[in-house]
């Protein structure tokens, strides 16, 4: 089965295109790198909760988009070093350096696929 690295974050609505720009550019490094797909997702139908939401967990101010999204791998093993050399790549860097979101609200984590249909 694959591997999944899942996202979500906060992004200042007026910086859409400013994101998908870095999303763009993270796709094509991510995939260069080994990974099968990325996905990114701007919200448009993401309520709030009353004990949890995506919102109340990135802490979404009243400016901001709920962004969902994720990368497929091949296998954890391929996500290992991926990640690492696309970290390490200077275009994600460059793209990583005025980051249109702030990074200590995002929430990611890695995933087993337990069932694909």
């Amino acid at each position: 089965m694959n591997y999944v690295d899942g996202f979500v974050v906060p992004v200042p609505t007026a910086k859409r295109d400013v994101y998908r720009r870095m999303a763009e550019t993270g796709a094509t490094v991510f995939k260069e790198h080994g990974a099968l797909t990325v996905v990114e997702c701007w919200g448009d139908d993401v309520p709030e909760g009353k004990l949890t939401s995506f919102p109340m967990a990135v802490q979404r101010k009243d400016d901001e988009t709920v962004v969902f999204s994720w990368i497929t791998w091949p296998s954890k093993a391929v996500r290992d070093e991926g990640m690492k050399k696309a970290m390490d790549d200077p275009r994600m860097q460059e793209a990583m350096k005025d980051m249109p979101f702030d990074g200590k609200r995002m929430i990611f984590g890695g995933f087993q696929v337990i069932v694909s249909a």
